[in-house]
């Protein structure tokens, strides 16, 4: 289930840019795929609560620089996700992720036996709080300590204080080859990876090179007791084959068309979609 209007809503897009409300606050941000001419006045866009424009590769600014000084929220079902502008043009939530938390929570209630979930590249939590809101144990894996900081609170918003829940500050290959040395095992498996980034003391994150031992080492940690496994993905290049073969050759097993893969998308107010990345996921429930 997508998220209310009330609390998240693409309000338009195009011209390489997309026009959002969360809940009070409107944010007028780049997007690449935003093609074609916007359908709002310009009126409606000048209005917004704040703009962000990039001003070097990675990083950019909002204007007004104040507007986004205080933090706000808001929810999808009963997980509340507090919000802030980032240097990076991120707030702390990726609304297009919806959908993909109601299906966690459906395989959880499927397994029908206690499941164990290994969350990489964890974020601000809504992957990890949905599961753990539907009764599994996880280990949530993120290399930005500001982002642990930020999914412990989302937590405690969301009365999962106590849910079971590893908060694990750490690289996702070395974490997970680590577990493997230990002996570790898991029932399911998340990754929502970037196509670059950085781990905790510098380590170098390249998804073109590092996706395929990641896998590896998590085939090793499901071996055998896979329930479920939900890999995102906002690379250019990796459409459905590339993500069906990387999951095919690694977690799963039997008919890679088991395999459902597809785009994750917003829709707009006039209906016109926005894709925002690339879904594969299986379950042994089907």
């Amino acid at each position: 289930m997508a998220f209310a209007t009330d609390q998240y809503h693409l309000l338009d897009f195009g011209k390489g840019r997309k026009l959002e409300r969360f809940g009070t606050h409107v944010l007028d941000r780049p997007s690449v795929v935003a093609k074609g001419k916007p359908k709002s006045h310009p009126d409606r866009w000048s209005a917004a609560t704040a703009r962000y424009d990039r001003t070097g590769s990675d990083q950019g600014e909002w204007r007004p620089v104040a507007a986004l000084d205080q933090s706000w929220s808001i929810k999808h079902e009963s997980v509340i996700f507090q919000l802030k502008g980032s240097p990076f043009g991120h707030v702390g939530v990726f609304p297009e992720q919806a959908h993909n938390w109601d299906w966690i929570t459906r395989q959880i209630a499927l397994a029908n036996r206690p499941l164990k979930i290994l969350n990489l590249f964890a974020y601000t939590g809504g992957s990890t709080l949905a599961a753990a809101q539907a009764g599994a144990e996880v280990v949530h894996v993120d290399a930005a300590q500001n982002m642990i900081a930020r999914a412990k609170s989302n937590a405690e918003l969301s009365g999962l204080a106590d849910a079971p829940i590893r908060w694990i500050i750490e690289d996702a290959l070395r974490f997970a080859k680590r577990e493997v040395k230990r002996g570790k095992r898991y029932d399911a498996v998340i990754f929502d990876p970037p196509s670059y980034g950085h781990g905790p003391t510098g380590q170098v994150w390249r998804l073109t090179t590092r996706i395929k031992p990641l896998l590896r080492a998590c085939g090793e940690l499901t071996g055998g007791q896979l329930a479920f496994v939900l890999l995102t993905c906002h690379t250019p290049g990796y459409g459905e084959s590339e993500l069906r073969s990387l999951l095919a050759e690694s977690l799963v097993t039997g008919s890679p068309e088991a395999i459902r893969c597809g785009p994750l998308m917003l829709t707009a107010n006039d209906s016109r979609t926005l894709q925002s990345g690339m879904f594969a996921r299986w379950s042994s429930t089907h």
